[in-house]
């Protein structure tokens, strides 16, 4: 009977805009069953459909060494006088231990979502519920605490779960535990003495109850029949055992860019994290660390095949430097790290020289107006998580005798949340809006709206504002740098001041420190042509997750005539 199909930890169904995947299942699970009808049994020989339990031991997958105690797992309560044989795994006597019988002292665990039915007793096994629990991944995190092993290694896939099924029977009028394995090798002992007394048990349901499908940890698939009773030697060498193995879970992946930042500015620095999934069940947490301080951001979530973006906001240093900011996401017990260049400069420091009265330039030829890159909106998003609770009932049938030779079969099971995780993607944007004022100073004597002579000032307003939706993650506008033609709109620049801050930023040259009455103010060439004059400015260093908004700006005044002309005209009067 093959009718396996692999349980994988993440499975993903696109409806709609929703990601619905289901989390309950973890781990692939080898397994299959057969079984038959019980015998009748005896006073000093019996046992009662229901008695029965699973020993698990954790085992290397490289080298299938033992690496945890076995634990017995069982709904029932085992009388505390039973004979047992310790704990000790089917892949520990084959390497050579001997049975070693005690009376009491037996150590088991109730778990606390009950076991299905193991040993199947009318010839319709339950493997399918069995392989269904030692799948779920309540169970496996509970067989990780009670085997002392940290959850995301043991899944890791360097190691499986060794299943063995128990039953708890009546032999030569005492109660006595074994797995398959020790069945028969406690046979061979008494020279077939058990099998001659409890044959349909320990010889045919107990080590049919589960077997491999496909050959694992040196164990082959059993091909034999599946509801006859086996030899000693099948026993021992080929039933009695499942096996769970785990695929390597996909470690979360970090990118990154390198960055240009100005100095003293508030930035976002963001990675993209992807790799598996990442929900409450198993979270994704990203650290940067920058200029000696730790940035965390926890519980970045994001569905199988996705991604989502992590960011820590912070202040660029107040000297420029190239720093090597170091990036770690760590997930399901992996990490994985990334570098990123933050290339910090200074703007400041290229004012215009002071101008003068006989500056000349003959050969100026009117520039184009630059234009570099412009981004004046952003969208992002972020995943969120919600459980989607998916119950079934898992049943747990037993025969309850009514004492006198007839009985009925009760349902004994319990409803089981076999949920997942659904994703919902939050959406988040920023836009940003901006616009230049070039003015005629105010200390032009012979200015006429925006028309006025060469030599003399101009002032200028830039505001900013910044509209969205997820402030936390947006910075206003903080840096504008103004360009002027008489320079060719390079080598020279202002930088100038934010006189307001926020989400509505404004800006204005700095004071001219050759400003007779310390204007903000730039002064034109008194060899400027008549016609447009027309500064440019690049806004920019407005951060979000999704990178940096900026904006080109101009605005112009208009040349007619220079100073020179209302000296000659002062004189004239």
């Amino acid at each position: 009977m093959k009718r396996f199909s692999s349980i994988i930890l993440v499975l993903i169904l696109l409806c709609s805009s929703l990601f619905s995947v289901p989390a309950y299942a973890i781990g692939d699970g080898n397994m299959d069953g057969g079984g038959g009808g019980m015998g009748e049994g005896t006073d000093q020989n019996s046992w009662t459909p229901g008695n029965e339990g699973v020993r698990v031991t954790v085992v290397r997958a490289s080298d299938h060494a033992v690496v945890t105690t076995p634990i017995d797992l069982t709904n029932k309560t085992p009388s505390a006088g039973i004979y047992h044989f310790g704990k000790v795994s089917k892949l520990q006597y084959n390497s050579g231990a001997s049975l070693s019988p005690m009376k009491g002292g037996y150590v088991f665990k109730n778990p606390s979502q009950a076991l299905p039915k193991i040993i199947s007793t009318n010839g319709s096994n339950n493997i399918e519920a069995i392989k269904s629990y030692f799948t779920d991944e309540q169970v496996i995190r509970s067989i990780a605490g009670l085997t002392g092993m940290n959850f995301d290694v043991l899944i890791s896939g360097e190691y499986k779960l060794l299943i063995e099924p128990i039953a708890y029977y009546k032999f030569q009028g005492v109660m006595i535990a074994t797995t398959a394995t020790e069945a028969a090798l406690y046979d061979r002992q008494l020279g077939g003495g058990l099998r001659s007394k409890m044959v349909s048990l320990t010889h045919k349901n107990l080590p049919l109850a589960i077997f491999l499908e496909v050959p694992d940890l040196g164990y082959p698939a059993w091909s034999g029949s599946t509801t006859t009773a086996a030899s000693d030697s099948d026993i021992i060498s080929s039933l009695g055992l499942g096996i769970v193995r785990f695929s390597e879970a996909e470690p979360p992946k970090v990118s990154t860019h390198n960055y240009t930042y100005r100095v003293n500015t508030e930035v976002i620095t963001s990675v993209t994290v992807s790799g598996g999934q990442s929900d409450p069940d198993h979270p994704v947490t990203v650290q940067f660390s920058i200029g000696g301080r730790t940035y965390t951001v926890g519980n970045v979530y994001y569905p199988n095949g996705d991604s989502q973006l992590a960011w820590a906001r912070w202040t660029t240093p107040a000297t420029p430097q190239t720093m090597t900011i170091h990036v770690s996401v760590t997930g399901g017990g992996r990490t994985s790290e990334g570098t990123i260049t933050a290339n910090i400069v200074d703007l400041s420091g290229k004012d215009p020289p002071n101008p003068v009265a006989d500056d000349r330039n003959d050969s100026y030829s009117r520039p184009n107006v630059p234009s570099n890159p412009q981004t004046t909106s952003a969208s992002w998003g972020v995943w969120r998580p919600k459980w989607h609770a998916n119950w079934i009932w898992q049943s747990d049938w037993n025969w309850c005798s009514d004492g006198k030779g007839g009985g009925h079969w009760r349902d004994d099971g319990h409803w089981v949340d076999r949920g997942w995780w659904d994703f919902d993607y939050n959406s988040y944007s920023a836009s940003l809006s901006a616009s230049m004022s070039i003015t005629p100073d105010a200390k032009v004597p012979t200015a006429s709206g925006k028309t006025m002579k060469s030599g003399y000032g101009v002032n200028q307003v830039t505001t900013a504002n910044i509209s969205t939706n997820q402030s936390s993650a947006v910075t206003g506008a903080q840096t504008a740098i103004t360009y002027f033609p008489e320079f060719q709109y390079q080598i020279y620049w202002r930088l100038l001041d934010r006189t307001g801050g926020g989400y509505n930023a404004r800006f204005e040259f700095a004071k001219n420190r050759y400003s007779t009455y310390n204007r903000r103010t730039h002064f034109t060439p008194i060899w400027m042509p008549d016609g447009s004059y027309t500064p440019y400015t690049y806004l920019e260093d407005c951060w979000t997750p999704a990178g940096m908004l900026s904006m080109n700006l101009t605005d112009s005044v208009t040349i007619s005539g220079n100073l020179w002309s209302d000296w000659h005209g002062a004189i004239r009067s």
